[in-house]
């Protein structure tokens, strides 16, 4: 791997925390009003967590607006118009600034996956943990959800296999901030979502 430069060493992580905390002042009151609307429609919780794998495959708690109803039954039942909406404007993943603040994620890098995820990657596609993952990253910037699963592991694994640039983070965000805008890319085919991936699912 090539030498890591000062980005890499020390100003990504100081332009996380300085991006993520002025986006948290300036988006407060969008984020209440998102926090009162699926109080109102799902009801409580209103923050969904689960363990996604961060770097290095160290577990943490990611924080998203909780976007389907509680209970049993598929995805696509429980998701609703305004479950889909809402992760359709990636709404939801706001509250994952407070996790770029606390140093599990950064603005820029791999999505976090599951940690049961990890035994079904391949060597290359384990490159993925090296870094911090993202908001927005590599995959996302190719379509989100509608990317099929060998090509975004392949996307992150180019990522992480190099030292972060200035420049490839800024591309890679105003890239997912495109896909986002253009609402590319929600699900993949055929699911309300994007499906598991495991020994039977990689491509």
């Amino acid at each position: 791997m090539p030498e890591a430069g000062p980005y890499a060493l020390w100003s990504k992580r100081a332009l996380d925390i300085a991006v993520a905390g002025v986006l948290l002042v300036l988006l407060a009151p969008l984020a209440a009003t998102v926090a009162l609307s699926v109080l109102a429609v799902l009801g409580r919780p209103v923050l969904f967590r689960q363990t996604r794998a961060g770097r290095d495959g160290v577990g943490f708690t990611i924080l998203k607006f909780r976007s389907m109803a509680m209970g049993p039954g598929a995805d696509a039942a429980r998701l609703g118009g305004f479950g889909t909406w809402l992760r359709a404007s990636a709404l939801d993943e706001l509250p994952q600034l407070v996790n770029v603040l606390r140093g599990e994620m950064s603005l820029v890098g791999p999505r976090p996956l599951p940690p049961d995820y990890m035994p079904h990657y391949s060597p290359r596609q384990a490159l993925r943990l090296r870094v911090r993952p993202g908001l927005a990253g590599p995959a996302q910037a190719l379509g989100r959800n509608a990317v099929p699963w060998a090509a975004r592991l392949e996307a992150d694994a180019c990522y992480a296999e190099t030292p972060p640039r200035l420049r490839a983070d800024v591309l890679a965000f105003a890239g997912t901030l495109a896909v986002l805008l253009g609402g590319k890319g929600v699900t993949a085919p055929g699911h309300a979502t994007m499906p598991r991936f495991d020994a039977g699912a990689k491509d």
